[in-house]
């Protein structure tokens, strides 16, 4: 058992929290948000896309550049790291939660859980890590800016979105501050977020994301990237992937063995009751499959497994980088990335993955393990996409992300602490929380433009994704 505990001998009144909070005002004001875009230390362009391309398998950095210039809000997709670049020389109240890392509105999406019931909550954590709240938030008000204009809405329409998504993160952590401990640490998992962020419009639109999602499964995965193979010696019948370039590709036995020998050591990262059940698939083949925008041109594989009478499970082993966050927090380095992402996944989101693990893989064969992440690849997932979305919807997805957010920081930093810096009725933090949003929706603009003209001139080369 381990030396360290927790106080249970003590306890600090909430109004006593409250002021606490309330004090850091002083030092941060509410309206210290409204500040420039640039940070002293943001890296040119093309210096960030370069840095942030080393490591990652050569031939595929072009398409991860092809991504990146589809649009401003793609750039801004996978330009995590150069965002907190400027974000480290923001307002801090030395408050720190358990981030996302990566808070835009598009990782925002609906999963199931072991029950079968369809949640929606942030379903992508590569770059969490403990850090200010106030970057998921910013990070999350731009990006609805930056949703709004791809959509074709207006100024005054993206900038409503994320000044609601602030003042909707600001109410539900008064909310959650004046619940019991237990209720407020699950609440707001399933579509009842829509009711108390007052996202009545989204009603439709999460109604058919989560019909849509429950379709989302293994054996729909088998049904349109498979064939289906029967092995005469043993009688069971089995399924392997189809090629599908670039996208889904075969691996060699080298790679296959790596991985599937990765999985084996994963279990012992599950729960003892999920140990067992891992246990009694087998792996049927394995693939190689790219996979989002920043995580293009790393080593990203799908494993297919074959269980109970014709049963299916397809799992995502991933590739686990750094914190694109790290090089500006002073955080330790982790002694494996994989582990880091599964626990701060687990910390944040009200449900997890039951099969949500980590492992190290020799995928080269050169004696170097890398860290990876396992997870289910299709457990009823399902998305509202907010570039796609109407105006008003907008302004709904906003008020929904940042209810969803505050709620998901309230797991590691107290929100009666949270609750006293921002107040109850004070919109000055709503206003400067989307002034900046636009002013960094403009930066992030810039930046894409850049890159563009770079492609364009032929400096770095890009492929337009398929």
């Amino acid at each position: 058992m381990s030396d360290s505990r927790i106080d249970l001998r003590s306890y600090v009144p909430a109004a006593e929290v409250r002021a606490r909070g309330q004090a850091l005002r002083e030092r941060v004001p509410l309206h210290a948000r409204d500040r420039a875009a640039e940070g002293s230390r943001r890296p040119e362009v093309l210096e960030f896309i370069a840095a942030s391309n080393e490591g990652r398998l050569s031939h595929l950095v072009p398409l991860r550049i092809g991504r990146m210039i589809t649009s401003p809000f793609t750039f801004y997709r996978g330009a995590a790291g150069l965002m907190a670049a400027d974000l480290a020389d923001g307002p801090d109240t030395g408050l720190v939660a358990q981030l996302c890392g990566d808070a835009h509105a598009a990782n925002f999406g609906l999963y199931g859980t072991p029950r079968g019931e369809i949640i929606m909550d942030i379903n992508d954590f590569d770059e969490t890590i403990l850090g200010p709240w106030e970057w998921d938030l910013e990070r999350l008000a731009a990006s609805l800016v930056l949703a709004g204009r791809e959509s074709g809405a207006g100024e005054d329409d993206c900038r409503a979105a994320a000044h609601d998504a602030a003042r909707a993160y600001r109410l539900a952590v008064r909310q959650l501050a004046e619940r019991p401990f237990l209720e407020s640490w699950s609440a707001l998992p399933d579509e009842s977020v829509l009711s108390e962020a007052a996202a009545h419009d989204l009603i439709d639109d999460f109604k058919k994301a989560a019909k849509k999602a429950r379709k989302n499964t293994s054996a729909k995965v088998v049904a349109k990237w498979t064939e289906h193979l029967d092995d005469h010696e043993t009688g069971i019948s089995k399924h392997r992937f189809v090629s599908d370039p670039p996208i889904l590709t075969a691996v060699d036995e080298q790679v296959a063995t790596a991985i599937t020998d990765g999985l084996e050591r994963y279990a012992d990262t599950l729960r003892e009751s999920r140990r067992n059940l891992i246990a009694r698939f087998a792996v049927s083949d394995i693939a190689f499959r790219i996979v989002g925008t920043g995580s293009v041109g790393l080593h990203t594989y799908v494993a297919l497994l074959h269980g109970n009478e014709g049963e299916a499970l397809v799992l995502q082993v991933k590739q686990a980088n750094p914190s694109a966050l790290a090089p500006y927090l002073p955080v330790p380095p982790p002694k494996h990335e994989g582990k880091r992402i599964v626990q701060g996944a687990r910390l944040v989101q009200s449900e997890s993955d039951i099969l949500l693990g980590w492992t190290s893989v020799d995928p080269t064969g050169n004696g170097t393990e890398l860290p990876f992440i396992v997870r289910q690849f299709r457990n009823l997932k399902g998305s509202i996409d907010p570039a796609a979305l109407s105006a008003s919807d907008l302004d709904d997805y906003g008020r929904l992300a940042g209810a969803l957010l505050a709620r998901a920081h309230a797991r590691s930093l107290d929100p009666r602490l949270l609750a006293g810096y921002l107040g109850d009725n004070d919109e000055r933090f709503d206003d400067a929380v989307a002034n900046f949003a636009v002013r960094y929706a403009d930066r992030t603009e810039t930046d894409h433009a850049a890159l563009v003209a770079a492609v364009r001139a032929g400096k770095i080369a890009a492929e337009q994704p398929q």
